[in-house]
């Protein structure tokens, strides 16, 4: 067993991080922080209440108007010592991801991190290109030109699948942009939130400008959702929670961000590279033991290759090293929660009665029983209206079906409520071609599934949700567009107003 990040002695203050400093939630309520690998407590703290809400919203406002009016160049400056200090402490963000989630320390060390760090980078050279359009004279002797301009304080909402990611892509845009923000990570995974918080500080980002407060969904989630002097909403989550969001924004009529859940198909046309096809889909549908809402999770094979793949991918996922999180030759670490490991059993035992598990369905035994452990699954032989194909199961489960032609390969790829991203396989460019320009989702790979950069965006179509995360897509989300119109001649007309008014004099 590796060494474990030491979460109670890091937040023995709090666990909340308001105005610059660690405190302690006032709800009344404590959670703890669990290991998923051992299911021991790493970690007590008491939840954010409403009054903890109400403190960093005020901090964020009060920061607003002095980080807003800093130069682009003074807000890249410190998101460039920002990228430094996290790539310094880049092995205690490892470590504390793993320890909270469950995940590999590999994928901590080699994907979360370093994706942080660069995403950082990205958006400290994006502050320097908050740009307006050019100034013209469409109207007569007028010029006109529009300005690119900060909302305010945002309210993001974060999930527990990425938790280090997930406030990266919603803190950096909204502040290089000139935005304060307060963050709700998930309650169970509030380790990297918070450190990425005090990072902030470190690298000299003003005290108000990034908050966290670790509550429940239900009543911080919610009320700071709902507060009058947040001017946006940023959420990543399930699409029901999401229309949940969309539902209290509306109240106050903010600007909302929806980044929600994703039923990645995987569609293998009889060109392609059945090996890489196969390697691709088990990489893509176990990554962060399949909780990810761009996973592969349904694969679309074209008849002659189906049976060669379903067996291909049965002995590949039969090699998957499964084991401690912190053990560097892990692939495949435990699911987030024991609630989590059941729900996912859940869905795979239902399939039971209208599919066929081939391999898994089932937890480990021996020395992996206490934790959240799942063995891979692959599931074969369910209709395209099963609940298994249909529904977001968000574990290490792949559901594989045949098709036949190219035409009923997109048709099923698109046939669900999501549009988050998809991938398709093929020798053919213009077999490709086609797939990515019909297929409906937000990000569409072709020959591999799962690689993202920070340069360019991630959203999703349909029930997936609206709004880019990271790329200058994401930047131009966090701000607002003003059209200032000047007239441009020596002296102050007054034949407009005659034509509007009529004449007075």
């Amino acid at each position: 067993m590796g060494n474990r990040f030491q979460a109670q002695d890091r937040f023995k203050d709090g666990a909340q991080f308001i105005g610059g400093q660690l405190r302690t939630g006032t709800s009344g309520h404590h959670h703890s922080v669990v290991d998923p690998a051992t299911g021991e407590q790493v970690l007590d703290y008491e939840l954010a209440g409403t009054a903890d809400v109400d403190a960093a919203v005020a901090a964020a406002r009060a920061a607003f108007p002095g980080w807003a009016g800093a130069t682009p160049g003074e807000r890249s400056d410190a998101l460039h010592r920002f990228a430094s200090v996290l790539a310094e402490q880049a092995e205690d963000f490892a470590g504390a991801e793993s320890l909270q989630c469950g995940k590999p320390i590999k994928l901590s060390r080699e994907f979360d991190v370093p994706g942080t760090v660069d995403n950082t980078a990205f958006f400290a050279g994006a502050a320097r290109h908050l740009q307006g359009q050019s100034a013209g004279e469409y109207s007569g002797d007028h010029t006109s030109y529009v300005r690119r301009e900060p909302i305010g304080v945002v309210g993001s909402i974060a999930p527990w699948n990425y938790p280090l990611q997930m406030a990266a892509w919603k803190v950096l845009p909204a502040v290089a942009a000139g935005n304060t923000i307060v963050l709700k990570p998930a309650e169970i995974t509030p380790l990297t939130s918070l450190m990425f918080a005090q990072a902030a500080a470190a690298a000299g980002l003003p005290d108000g400008v990034v908050n966290i407060v670790t509550g429940t969904g239900r009543e911080a989630g919610e009320h700071l959702v709902g507060h009058p002097d947040v001017a946006m909403t940023s959420f990543t989550g399930s699409t029901p929670v999401g229309r949940r969001v969309a539902e209290l924004a509306t109240a106050t009529v903010k600007r909302l961000h929806l980044e929600l859940g994703g039923k990645a198909p995987f569609v293998v046309f009889d060109d392609a590279d059945l090996e890489a096809a196969v390697h691709g889909a088990v990489a893509g549908s176990l990554i962060n033991s399949g909780q990810d809402c761009t996973a592969a999770t349904r694969a679309y094979v074209q008849r002659p290759l189906y049976d060669a793949f379903v067996a291909g991918v049965a002995d590949l996922m039969a090699t998957v090293r499964i084991g401690d999180p912190f053990d560097p030759s892990t692939d495949l670490g435990p699911l987030v929660s024991h609630t989590q490991r059941d729900r996912v059993a859940g869905f795979v035992d239902r399939a039971r009665s209208y599919a066929t598990v081939v391999t898994g369905g089932r937890a480990p035994g021996g020395e992996l029983e206490r934790g959240a452990y799942y063995l891979p699954t692959l599931i074969a032989g369910a209709a395209q209206h099963s609940e298994a194909v249909q529904s977001e199961i968000f574990g290490p489960v792949l559901v594989v079906l045949p098709f036949d032609s190219d035409d009923e390969g997109i048709a099923l790829a698109n046939d669900t409520p999501y549009g988050l991203a998809a991938s398709a396989w093929s020798r053919d460019v213009y077999r490709a071609g086609r797939a990515t320009r019909e297929i409906k989702a937000g990000c569409v790979w072709v020959n591999d599934h799962i690689p993202i950069i920070s340069e360019m965006p991630h959203g999703g179509y349909k029930a997936s949700g609206f709004g880019k995360d990271m790329s200058a897509y994401s930047f131009e989300e966090y701000t607002q567009v003003k059209h200032v119109m000047y007239d441009n001649t020596a002296v102050i007309r007054k034949d407009w107003h005659r034509t509007i008014f009529g004449d007075r004099t």
